[in-house]
């Protein structure tokens, strides 16, 4: 039908409304869309400073520049090297130094901002919930506030696979039938979520161990919640070195990222149970 009027809404919503099948959820608060448009700022101020990097390095090679080392990778001696350079043409100069400053720029707003955010996290309504994701291998204060204000209320989720579903890990599908066919992840869900669970997954290459930064974040945490972070680190590294023989590192990934944000659902709402 393609007809759309407020009054046909209206009706089916009564009717959806009399069957019990409309689900309350919990609108966000001003104060916690207003965090979530920071972490979302500080998405795009890096995607900024990427770019930028991206044209000096394209204006370098035009120029026949390269850094005297075996890796030009980004470094604080390769900003060194770079803030030296000097170009015999005066436009070519001039050219060269906007487009640095432009980068600086972007640099200090990306500190600015990480320095509100670690702020932020450190306060509640926030500390509570980001201390406890902060217990699991991979996720540190940027993440879980990434987590904590994309989710919102991670209790509207009714199951780990619903929560999966929401950040769009799980495959997709195509039955008809007898026959069943999963292809790749549905990408359909929160992408700001799925960015950072992908990350994260990362962290379970390796065997599981509680150590370093880690060991710091899980004092002051429940017994349960340690438990909970230590089962979530064997099962993912299993998980991790099953299917990497078979399918590659980055499919092992992408499935690990899947089991993690079902864990980060348990620690969230509850559901530590392994």
């Amino acid at each position: 039908m393609r007809v759309k009027t407020d009054r046909i809404d209206a009706r089916n919503l009564a009717r959806l409304h009399r069957a019990g099948e409309l689900t309350s959820v919990r609108v966000p608060t001003p104060g916690e869309e207003a965090v979530r448009d920071l972490v979302r700022a500080r998405e795009e101020i890096k995607n900024d400073r990427r770019i930028a990097r991206q044209r000096i390095r394209s204006f370098l090679l035009r120029y026949g520049r390269s850094y005297p080392a075996p890796r030009a990778r980004w470094s604080t001696r390769f900003e060194v090297w770079m803030r030296a350079l000097r170009f015999d043409e005066p436009m070519s100069q001039a050219a060269f130094e906007h487009l640095v400053g432009t980068y600086f720029m972007r640099d200090s707003q990306l500190a600015a901002i990480d320095r509100q955010i670690e702020q932020i996290a450190s306060l509640e309504p926030l500390a509570t919930d980001v201390a406890r994701l902060r217990a699991f291998r991979g996720i540190d204060t940027l993440t879980a506030v990434t987590l904590v204000t994309e989710t919102c209320d991670f209790r509207r989720f009714g199951s780990a696979g619903s929560y999966m579903a929401f950040t769009g890990l799980v495959p997709s599908e195509h039955s008809s039938g007898a026959s069943r066919h999963q292809g790749s992840i549905t990408k359909t869900g929160n992408q700001h979520i799925r960015r950072v669970l992908v990350e994260a997954a990362w962290a379970y290459r390796y065997a599981p161990a509680v150590r370093g930064k880690l060991k710091d974040r899980l004092e002051g945490q429940s017994p349960e919640v340690v438990a909970y972070s230590w089962a979530a680190q064997c099962r993912l590294h299993s998980t991790y070195r099953k299917l990497a023989a078979k399918k590659g590192a980055n499919k092992a990934v992408v499935a690990v990222a899947r089991e993690l944000s079902g864990f980060v659902w348990g620690a969230m709402t509850g559901n530590t149970g392994v």
